[in-house]
């Protein structure tokens, strides 16, 4: 904020007439201050458009960000090979730390893509119990003829419980049944060649953010000069269920946390359940046609009314 003199300045000297910014919960929190400004400075009254791109998945008002396919095939292929690094070890157990901030999509999808054991994440909070309960039922997987267990931390999904506290606790309460390694994969996860998904994303993403933009400079020329401080003239451009749509800023700021940097309400949060399942927990999870499914929707058809 305290730049907003030199920003303005910028704006009237640079001759812009709109704004698209590409970034993180970075962006999104620039944004909603550029929109906050407006009402100080009028070079601020331009529209602004915001395009979600981290490795993090931490955006509000988008599903997906570009950058956090190509990340998450990283860290799955390299579980892969981690994992595939102990098929002549028998009984071991990595524990590998993630990405992601507060956010722990990461973890939780390429656990699900990987086969983990389990996925440590600050969404949903655990205790040293949960982590005895895991411990055991790794000790019991040692039994079969799977000899290898995979868990995955976020970086900060607890303040306590860090990466070197978990492999130390996995460490001493397996001695004798399993031993354990730990990787850190660290900015590797932010490198690599886009993944087909991100690329295309990216395509569109940009495209319709352009046309949008164009369509707002039009809509607010006035003899010559650009004037937009209407709410629906400074959007977030995001994936909502396979659709991409334009939210205007201020609207999303009651469903951030902006403590944390993460949404409020987090789609995928749903399919932690199947990541229990996939590694053998007892648990009940609703599969009647009543559950509620994110990529469903029922179409009510009403009949017309005779005359």
């Amino acid at each position: 904020k305290k730049y907003f003199e030199e920003i303005s300045a910028n704006i009237s000297k640079f001759g812009i007439h709109a704004l698209i910014v590409i970034g993180g919960f970075e962006a999104f929190v620039g944004g909603l201050e550029l929109v906050e400004g407006r009402a100080r400075f009028e070079e601020l009254c331009i529209p602004l458009c915001i395009i979600p791109a981290t490795v993090s998945n931490n955006v509000p008002g988008s599903d997906f960000s570009i950058g956090a396919d190509t990340a998450l095939n990283t860290i799955t292929i390299t579980c892969d090979l981690i994992k595939q690094s102990a098929a002549g070890t028998k009984r071991r157990v990595f524990i590998i730390e993630t990405m992601g901030g507060f956010c722990g999509y990461l973890a939780t999808m390429a656990g699900l893509a990987a086969g983990a054991d389990a996925a440590y994440i600050f969404e949903e909070p655990f205790s040293s119990r949960d982590l005895q309960a895991n411990v055991d039922h790794l000790t019991e997987k040692m039994k079969t003829s799977v000899k290898r267990g995979l868990v995955l931390r976020n970086e900060r999904c607890s303040e306590n419980y860090t990466t070197d506290f978990i492999y130390n606790l996995y460490s001493e309460e397996g001695k004798g049944v399993f031993d354990c390694r730990k990787n850190v994969l660290g900015h590797m996860q932010q490198g690599g060649c886009p993944t087909p998904f991100d690329r295309n994303f990216g395509t569109k993403m940009g495209a319709k953010a352009v046309a949008w933009i164009t369509g707002k400079i039009r809509e607010c020329s006035r003899h010559g000069r650009i004037f937009a401080n209407t709410a629906d003239s400074a959007c977030l451009l995001g994936m909502r269920k396979r659709s991409l749509v334009f939210q205007p800023i201020a609207e999303l700021r009651q469903q951030t946390d902006f403590e944390h940097r993460i949404p409020k309400e987090q789609w995928w949060l749903r399919l932690r359940p199947i990541l229990k399942i996939l590694a053998k927990y007892n648990i009940e999870l609703d599969t009647s046609e009543t559950a509620h499914l994110e990529h469903l929707t029922r179409k009510v058809l009403v009949p017309e009314a005779t005359p």
